[in-house]
């Protein structure tokens, strides 16, 4: 006997919720009736997939062997049913996108804003979540595209370089480097008030380390996890910031002081899933962020 695709949507929520009584619910039916439907499963199986003795209701070898290809068969059927209804003139459509935070600031805002204008009427969902969150959306087909840096990344993600970011102090246009017209050695940092991004960001990482090489201690004077705070921060306080250089371009009230030695500089590449289909719309998605790097290389 082969099972109808609720059945394994029946196991799945158990399996995610350690139980019957909030997987019923979540799947809006009753009780009696999902415990019913596993128990059938399992008959026809001849095997156990759920072990049903402790508190929470857990996965046995044989559900787990079980629940992993079908998240898989899931997955793929999911993929085809998008293909399907996929239109390759992009009169409708959707596209999944996340980003990493510090592009949040400078650079999702114009690509959706061009990529609304060009195709009206694909849906466009956006989120901001940590590189691996999104190498793992990825995988998991909740994610079309994603955009961070290059580096090591999860088996089965493909990635396609798009540009380099580079990191420089930012200051306020009141701030004592404002109109400095060469790079500041690094050196004079030291001690000096400084605000800068918290460590749950990869970039802030990325600062600390290029410091400790350098065997400067700035003061930390203010953390925080957005780049918005900090850049109103700097443009009404005598604090300075590391930022990313693209942040202060066209910005009235914002300057960039390069640093001497230079920061590292970062590869900002497009991230998805290997083998995965690619919507029209994710195809457009894709051509119009190198278009834009390159319009504004």
């Amino acid at each position: 006997m082969s099972f109808e695709l609720r059945h394994l949507r029946y196991l799945l929520a158990v399996a995610e919720h350690g139980s019957f009584t909030r997987a019923a619910e979540a799947l809006h039916i009753s009780q009696p009736t999902l415990s019913q439907q596993i128990k059938q499963m399992e008959r026809v199986m001849g095997t156990q997939l759920l072990d049903r003795t402790g508190r929470a209701v857990r996965l046995t070898d044989a559900g787990e062997t079980y629940v992993h290809y079908a998240r898989r068969a899931l997955q793929e059927l999911a993929t085809a049913e998008r293909a399907v209804h996929d239109v390759a003139d992009l009169s409708r459509g959707s596209l999944r996108l996340a980003v990493t935070p510090t592009f949040t600031a400078y650079l999702i805002g114009p690509l959706a804003g061009q990529f609304h204008a060009r195709h009206p009427h694909i849906s466009l969902s956006i989120k901001e979540m940590t590189q691996d969150l999104i190498e793992s959306a990825l995988l998991a087909d909740d994610l079309d595209l994603g955009i961070a840096f290059h580096g090591s990344h999860l088996p089965g993600i493909t990635t396609g370089d798009l540009f380099t970011e580079a990191l420089s102090l930012v200051v306020g246009t009141h701030h004592p480097y404002a109109d400095r017209t060469g790079p500041l050695p690094v050196r004079e940092l030291e001690g000096r008030p400084l605000a800068l991004l918290s460590s749950d960001f990869a970039t802030r990482g990325h600062i600390d380390t290029y410091f400790g090489q350098h065997h400067t201690t700035p003061h930390i004077a203010v953390e925080a996890n957005s780049i918005n705070v900090l850049t109103e921060m700097i443009q009404r306080t005598p604090l300075a910031s590391v930022l990313p250089e693209a942040i202060a371009h066209d910005h009235p009230r914002l300057r960039t002081i390069p640093l001497d030695p230079p920061l590292p500089e970062r590869t900002v590449t497009l991230l998805r899933r290997s083998g995965s289909y690619q919507s029209a719309a994710a195809r457009a998605f894709a051509q119009l962020t190198r278009q834009w790097v390159a319009s504004s290389g």
